[in-house]
């Protein structure tokens, strides 16, 4: 394999983008939708991470004959039945709103003991017509209020396992070591190469 393959990440999320560069390093040229000149909001309309992963990746490869790669990811906590699951990021509106999606699970914890969470990605890679699909899961329990600033999402509320900060503390070069989304990059990574 060529010392760099570019890949399009199917991704308008500049912060998604960052975490997945830093975790691939060089031996990938990474572009994702802004750098692709794609502003359409691909629809994400299904109830698996799978299915809108793969219809994230299809999108991008059927529309520019890119190989390219998709995620999504569901924060599931247990006292809430596995929510916010696929809806994570429009989990208080559409708007995508971190703070919003963190204050209202939150809100619905309150007293609630059991606190235990898990991140889960799913990505699809498609590349010269072949879809593949990574996954990647991390334990972790819901802090009762935000802590940190770094990462972005659910991360100021979620403390991994083995670990007594959130994400939104944690530096960066230790939540992309053991994330869901490093678990499943990881995976990729390996198949590519």
């Amino acid at each position: 394999m060529t010392a760099s393959r570019h890949l399009v990440f199917a991704s308008h999320n500049s912060n998604k983008t960052e975490e997945i560069r830093a975790i691939l390093g060089s031996d990938f040229v990474l572009d994702d939708l802004n750098d692709i000149g794609c502003h359409e909001e691909i629809p994400e309309p299904y109830e698996a991470l799978e299915d809108n992963a793969l219809a994230k990746a299809r999108f991008v490869y059927n529309k520019y004959g890119k190989d390219c790669f998709a995620d999504d990811t569901g924060l599931k906590v247990e006292a809430l039945n596995g929510r916010p699951g696929v809806q994570s990021a429009r989990y208080a509106g559409p708007a995508k709103d971190s703070d919003a999606n963190m204050a209202k699970l939150l809100d619905e914890l309150q007293g609630k003991t059991n606190r235990k969470a898990r991140f889960r990605t799913v990505i699809a890679l498609i590349v010269e017509g072949k879809e593949h699909l990574f996954e990647g899961i991390i334990n972790g329990t819901i802090a009762e209020k935000p802590f940190g600033k770094e990462g972005f999402g659910y991360d100021p509320i979620f403390i991994p396992e083995g670990y007594n900060q959130t994400f939104g503390v944690l530096d960066a070069a230790i939540k992309n070591r053991i994330s869901h989304r490093f678990a499943a990059i990881k995976k990729l990574a390996d198949f590519l190469q």
